[in-house]
């Protein structure tokens, strides 16, 4: 069951690892272990790359993109995977094979995929990490410590209508925004797929980033509810630990997905946003993306998103909802966004709270 302990450090130390085990410890690592069959969603697994498809580079943990070749040695995590444009994929290692369903080093067996996709990438699944005691080296292990989410720290919330609908630039244009016109801000990504495309896009806006896989999870798909509430307190303190007083969340994937679902339906994350963005591909999603906020109570400030892209679409955005539609220039002008957002901030005791349940 245990491989030698040399092979451990010798095939280590030339392997490529992952962005979603950045912050693990390569030190702790004192087995590798062949029962393949045991491993769990955040477990580190150690792969052979057998034939290149969909995803042609891992993104490194030092933010980097490596091209990959077959034969190349990689450390990733077993983990689930929703992407209505590329793969789903469970936590599970079924076989002499496993994919990888996302660049930045999941692992997992394929249910379904986008048309438009090439096979996954194939990787041969070699062993799991163990630290000295035995027990497999989990992501989870390294999360920040949980903390309650800080009152006097203001979220806002940017949700999609779908993927790709222009939530990150968003959510980057408004942590820009709001730094230059003055306030401390952070930018955390709240829920998704392990990869540094979004986090260095938010890093880039200038303010402090994390995300769900700072609050140990390489994904949130299938994750258990209370540890995605969990993460999110956690990633809040944090922020509020690094002076922020406004923390831009994102949300991924679209309103329809699961995890997104339940947290506009009932939890402490719905519960703790002042105030929330939508981003939208089209007008017609505009209109359904708002009208399915309202049937949770809620209703958000402002559109915006790859909609914006069209003028023509912009105003249909617009007229059908009675919502104000911001692009990505004016979510990063100081002067129109912060009027914008300033009656929502905590600290307002007049301030309007008008993602609270109605």
């Amino acid at each position: 069951m245990y491989l030698a302990a040399n092979l451990s450090t010798a095939i280590l130390a030339n392997a490529k690892w992952a962005f979603t085990t950045r912050r693990v410890n390569k030190d702790d690592v004192a087995h590798l272990r062949s029962d393949m069959g045991a491993a769990v969603a955040g477990d580190l697994l150690l792969c052979e790359i057998l034939a290149i498809g969909q995803h042609k580079k891992i993104q490194l943990a030092s933010r980097r993109a490596s091209t990959s070749y077959p034969g190349d040695l990689v450390v990733l995590c077993l983990g689930d995977r929703y992407a209505p444009d590329q793969f789903m994929a469970a936590a599970a290692v079924r076989g002499e094979t496993l994919s990888l369903v996302a660049g930045g080093g999941v692992a997992g067996a394929v249910e379904a995929m986008h048309d438009r996709m090439d096979d996954p990438t194939a990787l041969r699944p070699i062993a799991r990490l163990c630290a000295k005691g035995g027990e497999a080296i989990n992501v989870e292990s390294y999360a920040l410590p949980y903390r309650e989410t800080p009152e006097d720290v203001s979220v806002i919330g940017v949700f999609g209508a779908s993927m790709n609908s222009g939530k990150t630039t968003a959510a980057a244009a408004l942590a820009h925004g709001l730094h230059r016109a003055g306030y401390s801000v952070a930018a955390i990504k709240a829920t998704g797929t392990g990869a540094f495309g979004d986090f260095n896009a938010m890093e880039d806006a200038g303010v402090p980033v994390s995300d769900f896989t700072d609050a140990g999870m390489a994904t949130t798909f299938r994750a258990p509810f209370e540890r995605i509430e969990a993460g999110f307190d956690a990633l809040i303190a944090d922020a509020a630990d690094k002076g922020a007083t406004i923390a831009v969340v994102e949300i991924a994937d679209g309103v329809f997905q699961q995890e997104t679902r339940r947290i506009l339906a009932k939890s402490r994350i719905r519960e703790r946003m002042d105030a929330m963005l939508i981003a939208v591909p089209d007008a017609l999603s505009a209109y359904g993306g708002v009208m399915m906020l309202e049937t949770h109570g809620l209703s958000p400030f402002a559109i915006t998103g790859k909609v914006t892209c069209s003028p023509l679409a912009a105003a249909e955005a617009a007229q059908a909802t009675g919502l104000p539609v911001l692009s990505r220039e004016e979510l990063c002008a100081p002067d129109l966004i912060a009027p914008r957002i300033a009656p929502f901030l905590r600290g307002d005791a007049t301030a309007p709270l008008r993602c609270a349940a109605a």
